[in-house]
């Protein structure tokens, strides 16, 4: 089985889990990422996670100074930044919203 679109809580999992006596993968992704960036193993015992990142994506995490995030904290934060060829080029018709959402992380260009 497979569950994605929103988090799900740990003891929610076990109990699936021990009801339907099969693995269960968590999943993470967003519509610009055309759905799945991350899953969890199908034999992962540890839950809390969404697992590593899936071969069409390369992702970083970028240091928000501001919000003083750092990808450096103990628990690391910043904003996760995708690249691939499964991310979307833009917004449908709506060139303004591409242009705020769509930037490069390390050069600030689209």
């Amino acid at each position: 089985m497979i569950t994605g679109s929103a988090p799900i809580d740990g003891k929610v999992l076990n109990f699936l889990k021990g009801c339907f006596c099969c693995p269960i993968v968590e999943g993470y992704g967003m519509t610009e990422t055309c759905a799945g960036s991350f899953t969890t193993f199908a034999n992962d015992p540890v839950i809390g996670h969404v697992g590593g990142p899936l071969q069409n994506v390369k992702v970083r995490l970028r240091d928000i100074p501001e919000m003083n995030y750092m990808h450096t904290d103990e628990n690391p934060r910043g904003e996760v930044c995708f690249f691939g060829t499964g991310i979307m080029d833009g917004y449908f018709k709506n060139e303004e919203k591409s242009l705020e959402a769509f930037t490069n992380a390390t050069t600030g260009q689209v």
